[in-house]
């Protein structure tokens, strides 16, 4: 039955409240309890790059700079400045300790599970419902993809911040109020700060003025929806703007496909919602999906829709939930198609509420009619719940690193190049040259014009001595994508190799053209300036490259150097003392930086850098002779 807004109003006894705040702790717990080994998790190599790892403006920190930049850039294809500053809000506290950076998503994870329950809770009246749809949101294995995947932090924010708009809704409908009202606007603007799929929750706004508030025969629901509607309009709005060329176009698939795909979607998401098994992090999209599964889809959407519609008057919860579940898909059902994914775990975070509504209140009502089945209820959700943390436990182990997650999901999908091609990443970044050509190659047999593939494959090529080989895939990698600024460092390293600095100058211009925030391309572009005699040109593309990335030893050593030939002593002792506190265990860092020290007559730092030397590597004769030196120009009588 709804719920008035006068009965909201009345203020639970202390008893009562102390309940709900019980439950809020242990739901908190069991989240953290369960989650807990994420602090030891890495970060992964599938959008954790561009959202963290190899983002300049989010690794510097909270700067004026970035604050900016968050708000005015479109990069990954979406404006979401709130999970930007996010995410360098953990750099400037966490640094790159990847397991802080978890922990952030766990915590904010917990906290949206919380208040989802005071916002049922509240609009409800119904506390173990409300509790179980809460305890599933926290713990569904559905869900570990926004949370352990440290690029889906926009996800947990989202959710956060339409969960309490939920909960300050309520208030709103309690005692109606300016400030009340503009406290739920605030709520919807900052969600859509953080990931615009919350542009459907003036619908859902709606559907919980038809349960359990009661109050959708006031016209007045309608109006004061209005400014809500409009801000989802201007975001849809700005966010198709943003993504651009991440929107396949109709020509790739068709209308028809994605009808098809939608559907079966919708179908499977229900499905892995009751049984989560054999779940990956990239579903690779099915051109050859057969109209059965389609069919069928469509089958088991009308009959739970037509069997809802029958019961709309006698249980109006399985209306708001049902509908709450297939509304707020709709952004990311792939109509409106973004990327090469068929589905995706991480898009069920908040439609799955609405399915968790229709159980947790249908059991409810089963208890209402039927007083003795407590028990077999009551003992059926402890099973549901316990099951989903068993899960979820178990399926996190595949999150620990890019190896570990990309191999299950070759294991457990097919067809799978994205996770092949990114297994063949992770063993470039970690030197396992032949597995990556392996997973390269299987990429490759999968999709053959995969320009990524290509591009991987080249480079386990050129690492394993193979550079015919590897020329012919990097020429293939950049005809299928002549603007991938990987393919051309690569290929121009390929050519540095062969001898050919000439045309490797005209690669690493080319890919400084593209991506003039890549730090790798104005690294090598410097490098081959360098040797091609040119070296203020050369240090101008290594200043940018430190400005890009700060912490990378290699680059300051090289800008130190073309310096040094120049004559600019001051500036390269700055990049030499930067070296030595980024490599504080290399003793040939210090020892370097110890002679220069001493040449420019600054004994005092020489000998305490010789001395770190000698430290750590007692035995090395240089260091031993320049702190003798050193000491015998320090204390010598002027």
């Amino acid at each position: 039955m709804p719920v008035a807004a006068g009965e909201l109003r009345k203020a639970p006894p202390a008893e009562k409240r102390r309940i709900d705040l019980y439950i809020c702790l242990l739901l908190s717990a069991v989240t953290l309890a369960v989650y807990s080994r994420v602090i030891n998790f890495d970060f992964v190599n599938f959008d954790d790059p561009e959202y963290v790892t190899a983002n300049f403006h989010v690794r510097a920190g909270l700067t004026w700079q970035g604050i900016v930049w968050a708000f005015t850039s479109f990069h990954a294809a979406n404006w979401s400045p709130l999970t930007w500053l996010s995410h360098m809000a953990d750099c400037q506290l966490f640094g790159m300790r990847a397991g802080w950076h978890h922990l952030t998503s766990v915590l904010l994870h917990a906290l949206a599970a919380v208040l989802l329950f005071a916002a049922l809770k509240r609009m409800t009246g119904a506390r173990w419902p409300s509790s179980f749809a809460a305890f599933l949101f926290a713990l569904h294995p559905l869900h570990i993809e926004s949370v352990a995947w440290i690029s889906e932090r926009k996800d947990v924010l989202c959710a956060l911040f339409w969960f309490l708009a939920l909960w300050c809704y309520a208030r709103y409908v309690e005692r109606p109020g300016v400030v009340r009202y503009l406290l739920v606007l605030l709520a919807f603007c900052l969600g859509l700060m953080a990931k615009p799929m919350i542009v459907t929750l003036p619908a859902v706004l709606l559907l919980v003025d038809v349960w359990p508030l009661g109050r959708a025969k006031r016209l007045g629901v309608l109006w004061e929806k209005l400014p809500f509607f409009a801000l989802a309009a201007g975001s849809a709005a700005v966010t198709f703007l943003a993504q651009g060329r991440a929107v396949q176009p109709l020509a790739a698939i068709p209308i028809g496909l994605r009808i098809e795909n939608a559907l079966v979607t919708y179908a499977t998401y229900i499905v892995r919602s009751f049984w989560p098994a054999k779940l990956a992090v990239f579903y690779p999209y099915r051109y050859d999906l057969p109209l059965w599964q389609a069919a069928a889809s469509a089958i088991l959407l009308a009959g739970i829709t037509a069997a809802v519609a029958a019961r709309a008057r006698s249980h109006p919860y399985l209306v708001t939930g049902w509908l709450w579940y297939l509304v707020t898909l709709v952004p990311v059902i792939g109509l409106i198609q973004v990327g090469s994914q068929s589905s995706a775990d991480r898009y069920t975070y908040v439609p799955m509420t609405g399915l968790a509504i229709m159980l947790a209140w249908g059991a409810a009502d089963l208890l209402a009619r039927r007083p003795s089945a407590r028990m077999t209820v009551a003992v059926a959700s402890a099973a549901a719940c316990s099951a989903c943390l068993a899960l979820t436990w178990f399926q996190l182990q595949y999150w620990t690193d890019g190896e570990s997650l990309f191999r299950h999901a070759a294991e457990v999908t097919s067809g799978n190049y994205i996770a092949h091609n990114n297994l063949a990443n992770f063993y470039l970044t970690h030197k396992r040259n032949r597995e990556a050509a392996e997973q390269s190659y299987e990429t490759l047999r999968i999709r053959p014009s995969y320009a990524d593939g290509h591009t991987n494959l080249a480079t386990a090529l050129m690492r394993m001595g193979e550079l015919d080989e590897s020329e012919k895939e990097y020429r293939a990698a950049l005809g299928l994508k002549p603007a991938s600024v990987e393919a051309h460092i690569g290929y121009g390293a390929l050519l540095v190799a062969r001898g050919r600095a000439r045309e490797a100058l005209r690669e690493f211009s080319t890919a400084v053209e593209l991506g003039p925030e890549y730090p790798d391309a104005h690294y090598n572009l410097g490098r081959v300036l360098a040797a091609l005699g040119r070296p203020d040109e050369a240090a101008a593309q290594f200043y940018e490259a430190v400005r890009l990335r700060p912490d990378e030893a290699d680059i300051r050593h090289s800008l130190g150097m073309v310096l040094l030939s120049r004559g600019r002593l001051d500036e390269a002792l700055a990049q030499f003392r930067a070296e030595a506190r980024l490599m504080p265990d290399d003793p040939n860092v210090h020892y370097r930086v110890g002679t220069l020290l001493a040449s420019a007559g600054q004994f005092d730092e020489a000998i305490a850098q010789f001395s770190e030397a000698l430290r750590i590597e007692p035995d090395l004769e240089g260091a031993k002779r320049g702190l003798e030196m050193a000491q015998a120009r320090r204390y010598a009588p002027k």
